[in-house]
């Protein structure tokens, strides 16, 4: 098993506590000051990878409502359609229910519209022809 950090500065405070050094000699206290430093580094380390840690677990959170999101928003790859007037990059709504798929009689833009449009005819959006509705 492998020591933490704090766990090697306590076993070094122990060692020094352990062993007889003349408390009087400016290097006994120097080695303690040093060991003092290194307990405090040690607990900020600690502290911080806690943080890193709480961080990431808040990360990859985001990361699962992010996809989420974007199913929400785009689909799942799994529910492309395969109609001609979809192309890889953008699918059209044209294959839910209630929508209707009109081909234009002059340039061949298909066009989606809803079932329930009341309208007679629909303006082709790329040549501006008129096309009958009632003929579909």
């Amino acid at each position: 098993m492998m020591m933490t950090i704090t766990e090697k500065i306590a076993n070094l405070k122990g060692y020094l506590e352990g062993v007889q050094l003349d408390e009087s000699k400016q290097e006994t206290k120097v080695i303690a000051k040093i060991v003092d430093i290194l307990e405090d580094m040690a607990l900020e380390i600690e502290e911080m990878e806690e943080s890193v840690d709480t961080l990431n677990d808040y990360a990859e959170e985001l990361d699962e409502d992010l996809g989420d999101v974007e199913d929400y928003l785009f689909g799942d790859d799994e529910d492309e359609c395969d109609c001609d007037c979809c192309d890889e990059d953008d699918c059209c709504d044209c294959c839910d229910e209630g929508f209707l798929e009109i081909e234009c009689p002059k340039c061949n833009e298909v066009i989606c519209i809803d079932e329930d449009y009341d309208e007679d005819e629909i303006i082709c959006p790329a040549c501006n022809e008129k096309i009958d509705i009632d003929e579909f």
